[in-house]
């Protein structure tokens, strides 16, 4: 059975249209300076040229680095000044600034916006939620179509290991440049896209490469107040074009304050932790020996979950240090019946803003009447059961342990948890079975 729910798709560009528009628009070119073959050749967008990181180099920073002030992350600057200058441009459909927002009393300080304009004057459309992985479709909206004054700059490797700079860096079609751009509906300052490899047109599905980008952005930028995102198909994301998104909240979310508690270890240092006591269930994953074997272990989870079709969102905190994976299940209840009017009136979509405790509200009255009870009874309809989440554990364990096997990565110790049943002799460091929620 296909599974459909009528619902109305974010914003995030001012060239988004619907297809009718879009029908429309004249052969010989469109005219918007955008990022396809009609407007891109001969182009030049800045670039920032990040420096990969490995375990050697993390040591030599923090041991010569203990006596010295830490200057102020050059990522940090260039992007909240590029985003700055497309606010003074006009290139925003708000002032989220101008959105009133408060953190709701109760234990876990969940934090409420209201935010009145990210939802209005658009047509709802029919989206599919049945289906994780769907192919690209180049006739709908895609990033390709964003305006280059969207774009803040190109996010590429350095060709020398070092961090730089170029102002006006020539657009290398063929290599397909990843960029940072707006998102013209923020929920919050400093609101962007990191879209992948963006000329490849790529589906919404994670990938090893794009997620270790993800993950290099997060340790560019140096900021435990900067966080990225990602929603899978049926966990709210709105366009099918592989997209993260990111933005500075300059307080902890809720679920970053929750308790954990360790499954396990891996054998490259990967812990793996469950989420305690929140409304949401889900994992934590953190250390490792390199950042690279930390995006690995996430990125094959992610994968997994694509490939048995479960909805999930990740966030990705601490400067890509810590990261959470919630495979969630609200599309699929609203779709089938299962969620109450009261929760559907308040038309939030649960994706991974929200999931972390960023309640974004459209509603004056759901907004004065925020409290940590509303937002728990909401998420807690996000989540999975306990036994389903422990069937997918055991999915996603035996996807790292084989992807390790075949990266030539693992030693032969057993994963001894009886909770989540498996007898996994490949990469695990024992550990006592914990109990789950």
């Amino acid at each position: 059975m296909m599974l459909r729910i009528k619902r109305v798709p974010t914003i995030v560009s001012n060239f988004q249209k619907e297809e009718a528009d879009e029908d429309s628009r004249h052969a010989g070119g469109c005219g918007r300076n955008c990022l396809r073959s009609c407007c891109l050749p001969g182009a030049k967008l800045p670039m920032y040229a990040f420096k990969k990181m490995n375990k050697i180099e993390v040591e030599e920073k923090s041991a010569g680095s203990e006596n010295k002030q830490p200057p102020v992350p050059f990522l940090d600057s260039l992007l909240l000044g590029e985003w700055e200058d497309r606010m003074q441009r006009g290139l925003f459909r708000y002032d989220v600034t101008a959105c009133e927002t408060k953190v709701i009393r109760g234990l876990y300080g969940f934090i409420a916006q209201l935010n009145e304009g990210r939802h209005l004057k658009k047509r709802p459309t029919e989206f599919r939620v049945d289906k994780v992985l769907q192919p690209f479709d180049e006739n709908k909206f895609n990033f390709t179509k964003v305006g280059q004054e969207e774009v803040l700059f190109q996010f590429e490797p350095s060709m020398n290991n070092e961090v730089q700079f170029f102002p006006n860096a020539p657009v290398h079609i063929k290599n397909s440049p990843s960029v940072v751009a707006i998102n013209v509906s923020p929920i919050e300052y400093g609101h962007v896209l990191l879209i992948p490899r963006i000329l490849e047109c790529l589906p919404q599905r994670i990938d090893r490469d794009s997620f270790l980008l993800a993950l290099y952005m997060a340790a560019e930028a140096e900021n435990p107040y900067f966080r990225l995102g990602y929603n899978s198909l049926g966990a709210f994301a709105t366009i099918n074009h592989l997209h993260f998104q990111a933005y500075y909240l300059a307080v902890q979310f809720p679920i970053e304050r929750a308790p954990t508690r360790k499954i396990t270890t891996t054998s490259r240092g990967v812990k793996i932790c469950d989420i305690l006591n929140y409304p949401v269930r889900g994992l934590v994953f953190e250390g490792g020996n390199t950042l690279e074997e930390l995006s690995n272990v996430v990125s094959d989870s992610c994968i997994c979950l694509q490939e048995n079709n479960i909805p999930y969102n990740v966030l990705i905190a601490d400067s890509g240090k810590r990261i959470f994976v919630i495979p969630q299940c609200y599309a699929e209840k609203q779709a089938l019946g299962e969620v109450s009017s009261e929760l559907l009136d308040t038309q939030v979509n649960p994706a991974i803003w929200e999931i972390s405790g960023h309640m974004v509200l459209k509603r004056k009255e759901d907004y004065e009447e925020a409290s940590e009870e509303n937002a728990w009874r909401l998420l807690a309809e996000v989540s999975l059961s306990e036994e389903r989440l422990h069937e997918v554990k055991e999915l996603l364990f035996e996807a790292i342990s084989c992807s390790m096997e075949e990266d030539n990565g693992f030693t032969k110790n057993i994963l001894e948890d009886s909770d989540i049943g498996l007898n996994l002799s490949k990469m695990w460091t024992p550990l006592k079975a914990p109990t789950l929620l």
